[in-house]
C-alpha cells in the first residue's frame, strides 16, 4: 500500500486564483444541453419545497455542487421541486441538523461519514486509519460492495441516502508551531477533530489529546489556541481559512472521508416519483463532478496555501500505523464494525487486523 500523499489524476491547472475559479465553475456551471426537453412528466403541477442543511461554507466544493444540482433539479422539474441549501451551518451544527432530518424538520443533511457514523456506526467505516492507499480504491469501495452495504444501513432510522457521496479527501494534519513528522510529534497535541468515536480513537491511540470542536467554532478555537491543531483535507482547509491561524500543514493522509445527502425517509418517499427520479439522477451527476473538481483542486492547493505562509511536508504513514496495531486501535474496530463490513473493508484495502 503506498502511504504517499495520494496525488490528482488528473492534470493540473495553472495554479492561481484563476486556476481555482475554474476548477469551481467545473461543479457550479449547469450545462444546457444536458437537460432533455419532454423529461419531466406534466401530469401534477403540484410544487413541493425542500431544505439541505450542510454546516461547511458555501465556497467549499460540495456546498457549490449541491447549489448547481439544486439549479438544476428546479429548471428539469419545471419548477416542481424547489430545493433550497443552507450551508455555514445556518440550520445548526451538525449534531442538531441530524436530529432534524431524523425528526422531518429538515428534508436532507449532507455531512460526513464520520458524523453519520454516530447515529449509523458502520458509515464510519470508510474512515479507518491508513485503509485507502489511493482513490481508485477509494471509488471502487464507495461504488461498490462497500459502499452498498452502508447505504443499506441508513433505513433502520428511517433515512435515505439519496445520489452518490461527494468526496471529502484525505486529511491531513495542520499545527501552529510544528511540522508532524512521525507519531510522536502527535503525543500530546491538542488536535481538533469531529465528533466522532472513530477519529477520537485514532488520535487517542497515537497518544494525543483529540478534542471535538463544531466546525463553525474552528478557526476561534485554532486562533485561541484552545487546539494546536486540526486534520482536514486541503479544501476544506482552504475553505476554512486556518491557513490564516495554522503555520504548517503535514500530508499524514490518515484517513478518507466522503460528504452524505441523507434524506428523511417519509419527507423522500412523498414526492412523486418521478421527481425522485429527476432529483437521484442530477445529485448522482453533481457528485461525479464534484469528486473530479475536488481532486483537481486538491492539487493545486498547496500552492496557494504556501503563498499564505503556510509550509508542507511529506509523512511516512507506516510508523503511524505499527503505533496503532500495538495500541490495539485496528483489532477493537474489527471487533465494533463486526466481521461482514470488515470484510468488506478488507476486500479493497487489503489485510488491516
Amino acid at each position: 500500500m503506498s502511504e504517499q500523499h495520494p496525488k490528482s489524476a488528473s492534470p493540473a491547472p495553472t495554479v492561481g486564483s484563476t486556476a481555482r475559479r475554474d476548477v469551481l465553475r467545473q461543479i457550479a456551471g449547469v450545462a444546457a444541453g444536458t437537460l432533455a426537453s419532454g423529461a419531466v412528466l406534466a401530469q401534477s403541477g403540484s410544487k413541493h419545497s425542500m431544505k439541505i442543511a450542510i454546516s461547511i461554507p458555501e465556497s467549499h466544493p460540495t456546498t457549490i455542487a449541491l447549489k448547481a444540482a439544486c439549479a438544476e433539479i428546479l429548471q428539469a422539474s419545471s419548477g416542481r421541486l424547489a430545493i433550497d441549501v443552507y450551508p455555514n451551518g445556518q440550520l445548526g451544527s451538525d449534531t442538531d441538523t441530524v436530529s432534524q432530518v431524523r425528526s422531518g424538520a429538515i428534508d436532507f443533511v449532507c455531512t460526513a461519514h464520520s458524523i453519520w457514523g454516530n447515529l449509523v456506526p458502520v458509515a464510519s467505516i470508510n474512515l479507518v486509519a491508513f485503509a485507502f492507499a489511493d482513490y481508485a480504491t477509494v471509488w471502487k469501495a464507495m461504488d461498490g460492495d462497500l459502499g452498498t452495504h452502508i447505504r443499506s444501513a441508513f433505513d433502520r432510522f428511517n433515512l435515505v441516502p439519496v445520489g452518490r457521496v461527494f468526496d471529502h479527501g484525505f486529511r491531513q494534519i495542520t499545527h501552529s508551531s510544528k511540522p508532524i513528522t512521525g507519531p510522536r510529534d502527535v503525543s500530546g497535541m491538542k488536535v481538533r477533530v469531529p465528533a466522532s468515536a472513530i477519529m477520537t480513537s485514532l488520535f487517542k491511540g497515537l497518544d494525543a489529546s483529540p478534542t471535538t470542536v463544531p466546525f463553525g467554532e474552528l478557526y476561534t478555537a485554532l486562533q485561541t489556541k484552545v487546539v494546536d491543531g486540526q486534520e482536514n483535507a486541503l479544501p476544506t482547509i482552504d475553505a476554512g481559512k486556518f491557513y490564516e491561524v495554522q503555520k504548517f500543514c503535514s500530508y499524514t493522509s490518515h484517513n478518507w472521508d466522503c460528504f452524505a445527502l441523507v434524506a428523511n425517509k417519509r419527507n423522500w418517499t412523498a414526492l412523486p416519483e418521478d421527481l425522485r427520479a429527476i432529483a437521484s439522477r442530477i445529485l448522482d451527476a453533481n457528485a461525479l463532478k464534484q469528486r473530479a473538481a475536488h481532486e483537481t483542486l486538491n492539487a493545486t492547493l498547496e500552492a496557494k496555501l504556501k503563498a499564505a505562509g503556510m509550509q508542507f511536508n511529506a509523512v511516512d504513514g507506516r510508523p503511524f500505523r505499527e503505533v496503532l496495531q500495538k495500541a490495539g486501535y485496528y483489532t477493537d474496530w474489527q471487533k465494533k464494525f463486526g466481521p461482514e463490513a470488515w470484510a468488506l473493508l478488507e476486500q479493497y484495502s487489503g489485510k488491516l487486523a
